[in-house]
């Protein structure tokens, strides 16, 4: 498959937002010395105009760990250090939707005639490689040209302009109503949630997302750390 702008700019975007200094792309490449590192791979779906499939695949993870700070622990894992990466990388095909970060065998994808492999280097080695594939338009959302279906388009306009609640629960209790009466001014009431847990993000009440709790000019605001698919947003 010929090299495309797309997936060159995919990679390009990768390598520029990885958190290790000095990386870049070195060119295409075949799967013959990536497939060794497929079975740990990161990857990833984009929803939008065209369907997106996407893999990190990294000869050492040891950076990650760094990356997430100290104390982070078991807290953050090795897709959530990952995720502002491959949300950059899939920049060149928005507007849509990424899906979680899954650690996935992605054998299959790198075997895929249609997937365009691309090589990172930190400029002394091979330092891992991105593997990006982009299938056919969304069907019922795209059109034949890779653009919005105007019919789709006219209905999602009659509810652009509705208001919905978004919330940020940093965490739940139970008590019985005896104990709910006698609360105090003073009284601390335990959560169900540990110290440095993210925190859920509610919109009409219905969880779609998980992030931390940062101050923005001394208010209180929330960075989004993973969008959680549908099976994992409950009601």
């Amino acid at each position: 498959m010929t090299v495309t702008t797309t997936g060159a700019q995919s990679a390009d975007l990768l390598a520029a937002y990885l958190p290790h200094p000095g990386l870049a792309v070195t060119g295409r490449a075949d799967a013959t010395a990536a497939i060794a590192f497929a079975s740990r791979a990161v990857t990833a779906g984009h929803v939008g105009a065209s369907a997106v499939d996407v893999a990190v695949l990294l000869r050492d993870t040891a950076f990650l760990a760094a990356a997430a700070g100290a104390g982070a622990g078991d807290l953050v894992q090795a897709t959530d250090v990952l995720r502002p990466a491959v949300e950059h990388a899939v920049e060149p095909f928005a507007p849509g939707a990424l899906s979680d970060l899954a650690e996935s065998d992605a054998t299959d994808l790198l075997l895929d005639p249609d997937t365009e492999i691309y090589e990172l280097s930190d400029g002394l080695a091979v330092f891992g490689w991105f593997a990006i594939r982009v299938r056919a338009a969304v069907a019922g959302v795209t059109g034949p040209a890779g653009v919005l279906d105007s019919s789709f388009a006219d209905r999602l306009g009659r509810i652009n302009d509705v208001e919905m609640n978004l919330t940020v629960e940093i965490g739940r209790a139970r008590m019985r109503i005896i104990d709910a009466l006698a609360l105090e001014p003073g009284h601390v009431i335990e959560l169900d949630r540990s110290a440095g847990a993210p925190a859920d993000i509610m919109l009409n009440g219905r969880r779609i997302a998980l992030g931390e709790v940062v101050v923005v000019d001394q208010d209180y605001g929330v960075r989004i750390t993973r969008i959680l698919d549908v099976a994992e947003a409950p009601n």
